[in-house]
């Protein structure tokens, strides 16, 4: 069955394995996450769990509401849902529980972290895209990072859609696929890597 949590990225660390090689890490804080629901195809036409992490001390009614129901007296923060194939929980957990990493991961489990990558504001073709830029000899003084030409003349006399261009970069939704596990505990999973998002946001795991 695949595996799903809630988590926070915490800190970025290193660790070294038994050849000494050193090992980029970054610690996901887990703890709490419950949950809070588990919708059945015959009532929702598709099958999916959904889960609550984190502590606020001011909720909305509707959410407390929700929480009260599924037997949660802790204030959660983010609610998300997490879509699954199959409608057998094989680890029988049931509404009210709180979901430890060492339920569904163990050390090697190959996982895929989702969240808010940081945002950086408005940025040119260069960084956004990874343009060249023109050349900086032969007069050209001031076209070092310019995007160039962006389209034709008369035919079709307009700019295609989806042109990559100058804009807002960052502080969308992005997945990392595939890091590896380094450690499991209690509160929290240890991956080899770097994952989106800057220290205390929000990330959703899945393995495979």
């Amino acid at each position: 069955m695949n595996g799903f949590i809630l988590g926070e990225k915490s800190e970025q660390s290193q660790t070294f394995d038994d050849q000494g090689k050193r090992i980029p890490t970054t610690f996901i804080k887990t703890s709490p996450c419950y949950l809070i629901e588990i919708k059945e195809p015959e009532k929702h036409d598709y099958f999916s769990v959904m889960l609550g992490f984190g502590q606020v001390k001011n909720i909305k009614k509707p959410i407390l509401g929700q929480l009260a129901k599924a037997g949660i007296k802790t204030p959660l923060r983010f609610i998300r849902e997490f879509r699954l194939e199959t409608k057998n929980l094989e680890h029988k957990i049931k509404v009210g529980d709180e979901i430890k990493p060492t339920l569904f991961f163990k050390k090697g489990d190959l996982i895929d972290i989702s969240g808010i990558s940081k945002g950086k504001g408005f940025q040119g073709v260069v960084k956004r895209h990874g343009f060249a830029g023109g050349p900086r000899t032969h007069g050209q003084s001031d076209r070092e990072r310019a995007p160039g030409s962006i389209g034709q003349t008369t035919t079709p006399g307009r700019v295609f859609k989806g042109k990559r261009m100058a804009g807002r970069m960052g502080g969308k939704r992005a997945t990392v696929k595939k890091l590896q596990i380094v450690d499991v505990k209690d509160d929290g999973l240890v991956v080899k890597g770097l994952v989106p998002g800057a220290i205390g946001g929000l990330l959703e795991v899945r393995s495979y």
